[in-house]
């Protein structure tokens, strides 16, 4: 298999994802949605921001924390489930959660509540 296979299969289910970037960067390679870093893919695997609204999807199916090295953990990055991954619709979704703001996920009363890509369209 080839080294960047990986991060080829991961950008091409995330293709719905306006702006979609990926730069190399310490052994593996980050992943961008405007300025926006919202994922790293690293030796074969890929985690994503997590925020307080966003955590408990990961943590719920066993997902551990970004670790680089024995000495770093990166608490805010959370590795995507497989069947997540392999489901285009479904990783898109994540990445999206990833990118927006927390704030913009709250569920506003009185308000038809827009798409997340929607609201990623408009910023």
């Amino acid at each position: 298999m080839r080294p960047d296979s990986f991060k080829d299969f991961v950008v091409d289910q995330l293709g719905e994802v306006p702006q979609l970037m990926c730069k190399a960067m310490f052994g593996g390679h980050g992943l961008y949605q405007r300025e926006t870093f919202f994922g790293i893919i690293h030796k074969g695997r890929l985690y994503m921001k997590t925020n307080g609204m966003t955590q408990s999807a990961y943590t719920a199916r066993g997902m551990q924390p970004f670790r680089p090295n024995g000495k770093q953990l990166l608490r805010h990055y959370y590795e995507v489930p497989v069947d997540i991954l392999e489901d285009a619709e479904q990783l898109t979704d994540w990445a999206l959660r990833a990118i927006t703001p927390p704030t913009a996920q709250l569920i506003l009363p009185f308000h038809d509540n827009p798409s997340i890509k929607d609201v990623l369209t408009h910023m």
